[in-house]
């Protein structure tokens, strides 16, 4: 398994009128976890793009528990459970200053050749940079 943690403070852009953080706004974060989590194991989503691959997203779902609010430290959990293929899948917790778990995400992105916009399979780099987290032999595929 992959994981990777940051802290973040909620900005006063991202809130609504009612001082929550606003729901669209979630995406953006997200999107930092799994960049800073990649950029642990030296891959940039910025080179893999200047190699041909692109991975946009094919599904998103939170679960929002609690709402955070301006200015709140909030640390964002990402992990990635399963083995890589055509396909990665994201996990995420926000959890609070209080300690408490505010929301649950999830994101399924594709592997995705870029002149052809088709789907392929995990990059040979990055199945490398991968394999040692997901080792068949210690039952973690």
């Amino acid at each position: 398994m992959l994981e990777h943690e940051l802290t973040f403070r909620v900005l006063y852009s991202d809130t609504d009128k009612m001082g929550y953080m606003y729901y669209g706004r979630y995406a953006k974060y997200l999107e930092m976890g799994r960049v800073e989590l990649l950029r642990t194991l030296g891959l940039s989503y910025k080179l893999m793009e200047d190699n041909g691959l692109i991975m946009p997203v094919l599904d998103l779902k939170l679960k929002y528990i609690k709402p955070l609010y301006y200015d709140e430290e909030i640390i964002l959990k990402t992990k990635v459970t399963k083995r890589p293929s055509s396909r990665i899948h994201f996990e995420y917790e926000l959890i609070n200053p209080e300690g408490m778990l505010t929301t649950k995400a999830e994101t399924t992105l594709v592997f995705v050749d870029r002149d052809t916009r088709k789907p392929c399979l995990i990059p040979d780099d990055f199945n490398q940079k991968v394999t040692l987290y997901f080792d068949e032999h210690l039952g973690e595929n």
